[in-house]
């Protein structure tokens, strides 16, 4: 077990390393390692987490949808309410109602089971659609519309949508049709319920979440039973974890849609809290990922994809061109989006992969005639439209989307690559041979480990420095020992060298001595300090 841990971690994070430079989405790397290593090709991966892949899925799945709800923006949620809650519904019911219609012509299903095949690819992945969403909200593609905002509720809604149906007709196939009879001699079938259900899980889910985040904000600031952001994080997670299993347990609420509106409610009751757990959980989804595409790539049985490929490629393709694109366009009907806006949903809203991961295989076990066909479908729609949405979302945004301004309690920041890990940051010290030299490198040295930043120690050469440059670099060498560092010299005047190669290395700070040397005081008028703090767009510290 813990040699299969070390190989889906290890082969699976290089992989994608490898994917993410050669300009492919990581999970495209990392799914291929679970084929690899998975029962269809190597074996590697041992059966016990094999056996437990349902659970470390459902973990990761918690993850990301906390990281959603931490990301959503009230004010833009609201402008886009009617939106976002029809991209809910009818979006995956129309694939779903096509799907069923064409499984029914090309493989001679009865309608219950080709809508049961529907419900499976229509629901949406959030471990395609959040970090991608997330991402954009990051680098303010469609943020003034609200555009990810929208989709991100919407994929949770369709999900509570179409895991209901789905769990209705599996009933209706397994068992056949069954009534339930109220007080006062009112009796509803199952299917006559379903709507009751669906917006009684999705109020008790918003109800859940909110007082969760009630919940938090009591444990974590008003009584501070933590003591720095990594308990806050691992608090946190486990409440939403328990979100999940209470809903497996007592199916009245959404459990997945309860862990996203815990997030959203955080930012509402303290955007502080809420600020320390999207760092927290970016982390977090960083191992995450890595187990959960893995996991799917080793869950995909390739064996039967044979027989159904291309029929399965034609249904995905009819269920999402025709079926989706109707319902996507049902959904903006008389909103403020424009054609291309709207054209975006396409690669935007149409990632297939933790849920067909998750239930793909649930019809043959229960032995639904067409289970392994049902199977076959929902293995090609991860390995087709899960790399496709994971590539399309980030290409095709700079070039339908508006970009707007980011905002950044909403979201962590992402660099242009789609990162989410806090972007290298960079700090100049500028030092001169004076004994001040010292302590300007202690100030940087300590702002550097506050942040894992690295250095640049700049030293602008002046004619009488001579052999006290190596004193300085030994001295460096020494204050600096546990940070990563480079030091420089160059030629000039001072306070433009400074300035110049704070520009060149993308510094976030100069830190610098108020009186060095007194050639330093007499190249420009007033002292060099003063002269940066002129000049420098960024912030400059000054060490007396």
């Amino acid at each position: 077990m813990l040699e299969s841990i070390i190989w889906i971690l290890l082969i699976g994070f290089f992989v994608g390393e490898i994917a993410f430079r050669l300009k492919a989405p990581p999970l495209v790397g990392m799914v291929l390692v679970g084929i690899l290593l998975g029962p269809q090709i190597s074996n590697t991966i041992d059966s016990s987490i094999l056996q437990a892949a349902d659970s470390l899925r459902t973990i990761a799945v918690m993850i990301i949808l906390m990281k959603a709800g931490l990301g959503l923006d009230r004010e833009k949620l609201a402008q886009q309410g009617s939106v976002a809650l029809r991209l809910g519904f009818l979006p995956a019911t129309c694939e779903a109602i096509v799907i069923a219609l064409v499984a029914m012509w090309l493989l001679n299903f009865d309608f219950a089971t080709g809508l049961l095949l529907g419900c499976i690819i229509g629901a949406e992945s959030p471990a395609v659609i959040v970090p991608g969403m997330l991402r954009l909200k990051s680098l303010g593609w469609g943020v003034t519309k609200g555009i990810p905002d929208a989709i991100l509720t919407g994929s949770a809604l369709s999900d509570v949508l179409l895991l209901l149906v789905f769990s209705l007709l599996l009933a209706f196939l397994s068992q056949g049709t069954t009534t339930v009879t109220f007080p006062g001699g009112i009796t509803l079938s199952a299917l006559q319920l379903l709507p009751f259900q669906v917006i009684l899980q999705i109020i008790l889910g918003v109800i859940a979440g909110w007082l969760t985040a009630r919940i938090l904000v009591l444990l974590l600031v008003k009584q501070n039973w933590t003591q720095n952001a990594t308990q806050d994080t691992l608090v946190a997670a486990s409440f939403a974890l328990l979100l999940v299993v209470l809903a497996e347990k007592f199916p009245i609420f959404s459990g997945y849609l309860a862990v996203m509106a815990t997030g959203f409610f955080v930012i509402e009751f303290d955007a502080p809290l809420a600020r320390r757990l999207r760092n927290g959980f970016d982390t977090l989804w960083l191992v995450a990922q890595i187990i959960l595409f893995v996991l799917l790539g080793a869950s995909i049985p390739l064996q039967v994809l044979e027989n159904v490929l291309w029929v399965g490629l034609l249904i995905l393709a009819v269920g999402t061109l025709v079926g989706r694109m109707f319902g996507w366009y049902l959904s903006t009907l008389g909103s403020n989006w424009n054609f291309r806006e709207r054209l975006f949903l396409l690669p935007g809203n149409s990632a297939k992969a933790t849920v067909q991961a998750a239930i793909g295989a649930i019809p043959l076990a229960a032995g639904i005639e067409g289970g392994e066909t049902i199977l076959a479908i929902a293995a090609l729609s991860i390995l087709v439209t899960a790399p496709l949405g994971a590539w399309a979302i980030p290409t095709f945004a700079p070039k339908l989307l508006e970009k707007g301004e980011v905002d950044p309690t909403k979201v962590a920041l992402a660099e242009p690559s789609g990162s989410y890990i806090a972007r290298r940051i960079v700090l100049l010290a500028a030092v001169d041979t004076s004994p001040l030299a010292a302590e300007v490198l202690l100030k940087v040295a300590e702002l550097a480990r506050r942040c894992d930043g690295e250095v640049v120690v700049l030293h602008v050469m002046q004619s009488e420095d001579g052999e006290s440059i190596e004193q300085l670099q030994q001295q460096t060498e020494k204050l600096l020992a546990d940070i990563r560092y480079r030091f420089i010299t160059v030629a000039g005047v001072v306070s433009e060298e400074i300035i110049s190669v704070a520009q060149e290395y993308g510094a976030a700070e100069i830190v610098m001595g108020k009186r060095g040397h007194r050639l330093w005081e007499n190249v420009l008028v007033g002292s060099v300090s003063q002269a940066v703090l002129e000049k420098s767009l960024i912030p400059v510290v000054v060490v007396h």
